[in-house]
């Protein structure tokens, strides 16, 4: 498994879906509730595929500890628990072959170290080049997500824009709606 330093917006993306599948965010349900649910977000993200059920409880772990960094969003904070993250996986050496600077596992590493590789370059390449401003948690009334906001203006306010986001206008849509019709809602 490689991570391209410079590949720090897809990390943090790949650290956003994995703290946006725990169940505070679904409303109960943990979109990584088994070993399948565990080997499709591998897949989705080009981990190495998991073959253990402790597998699937140490990315828990992980989404958990990722989920406290973005909640706390202190630089001094971000870089140790980022760091930990990184050097949690063994050996973890520098690619210099390609045109471009990156860390690789150590062979053999699980999913969970893949995984925690990501999110730790993904958190200290936001944290070095775009600030700890842009750790958030979402702005939707109904949501508990979290997200780290990679996007070019630094504006966004939803972990996922096409569903809280839309949910969100839904509900402004019914709001202009029902306020332009008078209806008060009272018998």
């Amino acid at each position: 498994m490689q991570v391209a330093l410079d590949d720090y917006v897809r990390a943090a993306g790949v650290a956003t879906d994995l703290v946006n599948t725990a169940p505070e965010v679904w409303h109960g349900e943990d979109k990584l509730s088994d070993l399948e649910s565990l080997a499709a977000f591998a897949e989705l993200h080009s981990l190495p595929e998991p073959s253990r059920p402790s597998e699937l409880r140490a990315v828990q772990r992980l989404r958990a500890t990722v989920r406290e960094l973005i909640d706390h969003p202190d630089r001094a904070h971000l870089i140790t628990g980022a760091t930990a993250l990184t050097s949690s996986i063994g050996d973890v050496t520098l690619l210099t072959d390609t045109a471009r600077w990156g860390v690789s596992a150590r062979p053999g590493a699980t999913a969970a170290d893949s995984l925690a590789l990501v999110c730790g370059v993904g958190i200290l390449g936001v944290v070095q080049f775009l600030g700890v401003e842009r750790f958030r948690a979402c702005g939707a009334p109904t949501c508990r997500g979290a997200f780290i906001d990679t996007t070019r203006p630094g504006r966004r306010r939803y972990c996922m824009p096409g569903l809280c986001g839309n949910r969100v206008n839904v509900a402004n849509h019914r709001a202009r709606k029902l306020s332009q019709t008078g209806f008060s809602g009272a018998p």
